[in-house]
Order: structure tokens, then sequence, then C-alpha cells
């Protein structure tokens, strides 16, 4: 498992169409709050016939949010962009310049065989430029994901592709809305992804896969408005959490405190993943009542829980 914060630390990402001209404003001014990521897309939220217009926004865009570190103080979050090709990885990073600097990373949208490579070596590219590590986030939500005879092999081989790679991998991500599309699904706002089986069967197998050596990030929720649309929310990601995600997707502002919060760590979690990450080596016993004598806390077979546990409460705090 990842034991560095950073691979935690994305959390509520916040989709914005790149082509939004009043983002560098929003971030300057902390319109948005002061946790969250930012991801500016290129692919599916723009117009295939306006591109060119939506990356020179984009530009532009960054190049303001970097300048404005130069006269006033206010939160940076991790951006990304979600580009449409690998091309558009090498012409971004060298256009940007110096602006690069504010630059986290790329997502990498269809994520598959055919393009794998290319995606690889123009982010290995990027990075032999760049006076930072530049990460990347896969994106799987491929059709080819949704033949069960052949998803175990395209998986894994996805993962030897990333493994040169892989510390340049931030997040696994997946496509929630568009594997839903494939199967002309739509879930309302009292129901869960992880009910819609064909959807969910394809989430467990990259979680199997994944799951142990990389951080996989839960997919968008669209509501943000209505009634119990943040009920829903959290209900979702209770789901995703038992699951094996962390973090979440966003297409709102309103949703990004409702994520933070549903991350913070129970404060029994806390105090428990605490007891068995320092437990007595000398003692004969690994096996005993937690500290609130709830639940069994096991230290061989808990270990990994309470690392992760603890990695999260740094990133998103506990829970009283």
């Amino acid at each position: 498992m990842k034991d560095n914060i950073l691979y935690y630390s994305v959390g509520a990402l916040l989709y914005c169409p790149a082509y939004k001209k009043s983002i560098a404003d929003a971030v300057i001014r902390e319109e948005f709050g002061t946790k969250y990521s930012l991801a500016l897309c290129l692919e599916d939220t723009v117009n295939d016939h306006f591109v060119e217009e939506a990356e020179q926004m984009l530009i532009r865009s960054i190049r303001q949010i970097h300048d404005a570190q130069n006269y006033r103080k206010f939160y940076l979050p991790k951006i990304f962009i979600r580009v449409r090709s690998p091309q558009q990885i090498t012409k971004l990073t060298a256009v940007f310049g110096k602006s690069a600097e504010i630059i986290t990373g790329y997502n990498i949208p269809k994520f598959n065989l055919a393009n794998a490579d290319e995606y690889i070596q123009c982010m290995i590219k990027a990075n032999e430029s760049a006076q930072k590590r530049i990460y990347m986030m896969p994106i799987y939500e491929s059709l080819s994901l949704t033949d069960i005879r052949k998803r175990a092999d395209i998986l894994y081989r996805l993962k030897d592709s990333l493994a040169a790679v892989e510390d340049l991998v931030l997040n696994i991500r997946v496509g929630g809305n568009d594997l839903c599309h494939l199967f002309s699904f739509r879930r309302h706002a009292d129901e869960s992804i992880h009910q819609i089986k064909p959807v969910a069967d394809i989430f467990s197998d990259i979680v199997t896969v994944y799951g142990m050596d990389y951080v996989i990030s839960g997919p968008v929720w669209e509501y943000y408005s209505g009634e119990n649309w943040d009920k829903g929310l959290i209900a979702e990601i209770q789901g995703d959490k038992l699951c094996g995600f962390t973090g979440k997707t966003v297409i709102h502002p309103k949703q990004i405190p409702v994520v933070n919060s549903a991350y913070q760590v129970p404060q029994s979690d806390w105090e428990d993943a605490k007891a068995i990450l320092n437990w007595n080596q000398d003692t004969r016993a690994y096996v005993s009542g937690n500290l609130a004598k709830e639940r069994m806390d096991e230290y061989k077979t808990h270990a990994n829980w309470a690392q992760k546990t603890l990695l999260l409460a740094e990133a998103f705090g506990v829970k009283p």
C-alpha cells in the first residue's frame, strides 16, 4: 500500500470545464474553500469544435493563478488537467512554461491498452523537462472493461504498463458516469452506484487488481441540490470507503465540504489505529480487545488498515 500522505490528499476533486473564464478568479479569491483539488477538463465537457479555444483559456487561467501568487496569498489546490490526447500533455507542458510549477498533474481519460504506452511516454518526457514532479491519474472508464471475458487480462496488462512509472501515478480513478453511460444507466439521488451491479463489478475488479499498490478514487456524484442530495452523497461515500476508494470526484463546490466531512476518521478508529501500530512487540499476544472494549484488534491482520487510517486522519482530520 502507499505509505505517503500525498497519495491520499487529492480528496474532493472539483471538475471544471477548461473554458470557464472565471475559474482563476474563483481560485484566487478562495471561493471553493481551502481543502479541495481542481481538475480543469479539456475532454468530455468541451465541444469537439472548441478544443483550441478551451486550451487558450486554460493557458490564461493557469498563468493568472501562477502570477497572482506574487502579490497575494491564497490557498493553491492541487491542479490537474484532464486532457483528451497524449499530445496535449507535451504541448501544454511546453506552453505553460514557468507557470507549470502550479500544475500537479494530468488526468488521463479512457486509459486503455491502445493509448497507455503513448500516455506513459509523454508523462516521462514531461517530467524530464519539468522543474518539479508531474503526476498522472489514469481514469478507467473504457468500453473494453465491460467484456468480462477479457477484463482481468486488460487490468493486469495496464498495471504492468504503469509499473515503470508507479511513483508518478498519484491515484487510479474510475469513470462512474462513463461506465453507466455504456449501459444506459443513471442513478437518482437516493441510489448508490454500488447498487448498479454491472458497474460495481468493474469497480470491484479494479480494486482487486490495483488496491494493494495504488490509491483509488471514488466515482463522481452528480447531485448538488434538490431533496436529500447530500444524504445520497454521504451514503455513496460510505459504500466507496467500504469498497476501497479514497476521495471523490465532485462537480459542484457544495459537494466539497460533504466529501471532506465524510472522509474524516472516527475518533475510535484513530485511537485503535495508533494502538495497533504502537503494539508492544515483546508481548505474547498479538490480539486483544480495543481501547473501548468494543471490538477485537489484531496486529498482524489490522496493521495495514491502521497505517491507512492514520494517513487518512492526516489528510482529512479526525471526527470527534
